[in-house]
């Protein structure tokens, strides 16, 4: 009896959940590998989801993506802000969760880190364009692995975003992870942190941190990597992520 429930698990739906003004092109690299059961979904506000117009919560944003997942348990995969989603539904709906995969994902941060996001934050409001801009040099700095490509597919999309509802969706990622560190030792599901080395936003300090307050997540950190994994590290991130789908995790 014990096979075909692994194979259940091994089989269910793996959903995608893309970061702050990205939309689920951010997977293009990823999600084939999983085949038919792979699900990307758009964040509200984002891509082809309508834009935001008032102010939201995690809650807000977690309940919209709950109600668009496939039914039935899933292996949830969140992605910076939508890590923070999915850290919320496996610890309030864990039922709807096998496994979890928190990709670059921020957790507590300090008042020094809490402070570099508010100023973020703040450049979207006054200078959206200069934001994006510092944001592709953020993820993909000259000196880095990124291409040319790779930068103006990622601007692309940034720069596509309705300004007002981005604000809004970013408020959430500048202050979610306090609105759900509670919860964190609620989730019960097998989970995996995972992080670029050289991630200057979500460290992967961050990543020992949901470690220590998650009772059974494992770290991986990727040498040389910064912060778009799905897109600068798809095969190692594929290969975590099919591990944990397994029934395990690497762990530093």
């Amino acid at each position: 009896m014990s096979t075909p429930a692994l194979h259940t698990v091994q089989e269910a739906p793996v959903v995608f959940l893309h970061g702050v003004g990205l939309d689920h092109t951010v997977w293009d690299a990823v999600v084939p590998q999983f085949g038919e059961r792979a699900v990307a979904l758009d964040l509200p506000g984002h891509g082809d989801q309508p834009p935001l117009t008032r102010e939201v919560s995690l809650v807000d944003l977690s309940n919209d993506v709950l109600r668009r997942m496939p039914e039935g348990p899933v292996h949830l995969v969140g992605f910076s802000l939508g890590a923070l989603i999915a850290q919320y539904i496996a610890s309030h709906h864990p039922d709807r969760v096998l496994t979890l995969a928190c990709v670059s994902a921020v957790c507590e941060r300090t008042e020094e880190e809490a402070n570099a996001v508010r100023q973020r934050l703040e450049l979207a409001r006054t200078d959206f364009h200069e934001s994006m801009r510092r944001a592709v040099e953020r993820w993909f700095p000259e000196d880095g692995s990124g291409t040319e490509s790779e930068r103006a597919a990622t601007r692309e999309v940034l720069l596509a975003n309705d300004v007002e509802s981005y604000l809004y969706a970013y408020r959430v990622f500048a202050t979610g992870d306090r609105d759900v560190a509670t919860a964190l030792p609620r989730i019960a599901a097998p989970v995996l942190a995972i992080t670029g080395e050289l991630d200057p936003g979500s460290t992967p300090e961050m990543s020992y941190r949901l470690q220590r307050a998650i009772p059974h997540c494992s770290v991986r950190v990727l040498p040389g990597v910064r912060h778009m994994l799905p897109v600068e590290a798809p095969d190692e991130l594929i290969e975590s992520l099919t591990t944990l789908i397994q029934g395990g995790a690497h762990d530093d």
